[in-house]
C-alpha cells in the first residue's frame, strides 16, 4: 500500500488547500476557490492525454464545451426551455435530470465525441496532431456560436440551476485524481509513458502507440466534460466564449507551469496560477496599504501571470516539480540498494524536483 501514499498526500494537500481558503473569506473567496477547483478539473483532463503521451492538444476545451453544454440543457426546467429553446429535439426539451446524472452524462457525451475524433486524428502525428486539435475547438466553437436551436448562439443558454460548491467541486477534483493516479500506474499508463519517451522504442516492442493515445483521448474527454459540467452549474449560464482561447492558454500554462510529466504537477501547477492570478485580481481592483490606497491599473493580472509563467520556464524548465511525483517515503534505494533520498514510490524516476536532462522523443501521436 505504501504506493498510495504519495495519493494519499496529494488528496490530503488539495482538501486543505480548498477549505482552507474557503474558510479565509466570504463568497468572493468561495468563487475563487471554485474557479480554481474547476480549473484543476480541466487541467488534469489535459495530463491524462498530454501528460502521459507527450503530445500536446490545444483543442480539449471543445470537450469542456460540449460537457457544459449537455449538462446545461439537461438541467434547465422545461417550462425554461420551451420558451428560450424552442427548437430543441423534444426529448431534450422535456428532460430534466439532477445534478449528478446530469453531469457523467455530458462527461460521457464528450468522450465519445472524443474517441470518434481520435480515428482522423491518429493519422497525423507532430505539430500536425496538435493542430488538428486546434481545429476541432474552432469547429466547436463555430457550431456553438452559430447552432441558435440548441446552443442559444452568442448568447448561450440559461438559466442553469446553480448547484457547483466547494464541497462538490472538490468531491469531483478528489475522485478523478484517484482515478487518474490509478491509471497512469496501470499498464495502459504505463504504455503511454513508454510511448512519451522514446515513441519508435515503444512501437518496436510491440506496443499500440495510437490504440492507447485513443483510449487517453476519450478518458480525458470526460474529465474534461465533466469539468465543463461543473463550470455550468456554476456560473448557471453558458456561451461560446467562455469556452475558447482564453481558458485554452490557461490550462496549458497550468500544466506546463506544474511539470508535464508529474499528476502533482497538474496539481501544483493549477495551485500556484490560481493564488498567483487571484491576488492580482485584487492587486489590479486596487489595495490598501498601510492607510494609503493604491489605485489599480487594468491588465496587472495578466502581465502578472505571464511574468511568473516566463520566470518558472526559465528557472525551473521541466516545472515546478520537475515532472516528478511526491516522494514517500522520502527515501530511494541506489543500484547498491542503500536508502537514499527523495523517491517516488512505483517509479524508477529520480526524486521530486531534479532536473531531467533527458529528451522527449514522443512528439507524435502514432
Amino acid at each position: 500500500m505504501r504506493w498510495l501514499m504519495p495519493l494519499v498526500l496529494l488528496e490530503a494537500a488539495i482538501c486543505a488547500a480548498a477549505y482552507l481558503a474557503s474558510g479565509l473569506g466570504g463568497s468572493t473567496t468561495d468563487f475563487a476557490v471554485i474557479t480554481a477547483l474547476v480549473n484543476l478539473m480541466l487541467v488534469l483532463g489535459l495530463y491524462v492525454f498530454t501528460g502521459l503521451s507527450g503530445v500536446f492538444s490545444f483543442g480539449h476545451i471543445a470537450f469542456m464545451a460540449i460537457g457544459g453544454y449537455v449538462a446545461g440543457l439537461l438541467t434547465i426546467p422545461p417550462v425554461s426551455k420551451e420558451v428560450l429553446l424552442s427548437g430543441l429535439p423534444s426529448f431534450v426539451a422535456h428532460a430534466q435530470l439532477g445534478t449528478i446524472p446530469a453531469t457523467l452524462i455530458g462527461g460521457g457525451v464528450a468522450m465519445v465525441v472524443a474517441l470518434v475524433l481520435s480515428l482522423p486524428l491518429s493519422r497525423l502525428d507532430g505539430l500536425a496532431a496538435g493542430l488538428g486539435t486546434f481545429a476541432i475547438l474552432i469547429i466547436v466553437h463555430v457550431v456553438a456560436s452559430n447552432w441558435q436551436d440548441v446552443t442559444g448562439g452568442d448568447a448561450g443558454i440559461s438559466p442553469i440551476p446553480i448547484t457547483t460548491t466547494v464541497t462538490s467541486a472538490l468531491i469531483w477534483v478528489v475522485v478523478a485524481v484517484a482515478l487518474i493516479y490509478v491509471l497512469q500506474n496501470l499498464k495502459l499508463g504505463l504504455r503511454l509513458r513508454a510511448s512519451r519517451e522514446d515513441h519508435v522504442a515503444a512501437q518496436a516492442s510491440g506496443i499500440r502507440v495510437s490504440l492507447d493515445r485513443a483510449i487517453a483521448f476519450g478518458i480525458s474527454g470526460f474529465v474534461l466534460g465533466v469539468g465543463g459540467a461543473l463550470f455550468a452549474q456554476f456560473q448557471g449560464t453558458v456561451s461560446p466564449s467562455a469556452f475558447y482561447l482564453p481558458i485554452t492558454f490557461l490550462t496549458i500554462a497550468m500544466l506546463v507551469v506544474g511539470g508535464t510529466k508529474s499528476l502533482a504537477g497538474a496539481v501544483v501547477g493549477t495551485m500556484l496560477l490560481s493564488v498567483v492570478g487571484e491576488v492580482l485580481r485584487r492587486v489590479e481592483s486596487g489595495v490598501d496599504i498601510a492607510g494609503l490606497h493604491v489605485s489599480g491599473r487594468a491588465g496587472v493580472r495578466e502581465v502578472g501571470l505571464a511574468v511568473v509563467m516566463v520566470a518558472v520556464l526559465i528557472f525551473r524548465p521541466q516545472g515546478v516539480t520537475g515532472g516528478r511525483e511526491i516522494p514517500w517515503p522520502l527515501r530511494r534505494r541506489s543500484a547498491s540498494g542503500t536508502p537514499t533520498e527523495g523517491a517516488s514510490p512505483g517509479t524508477d524516476e529520480p526524486p521530486l524536483g531534479e532536473g531531467d536532462d533527458r529528451e522527449s522523443h514522443a512528439k507524435q501521436w502514432g
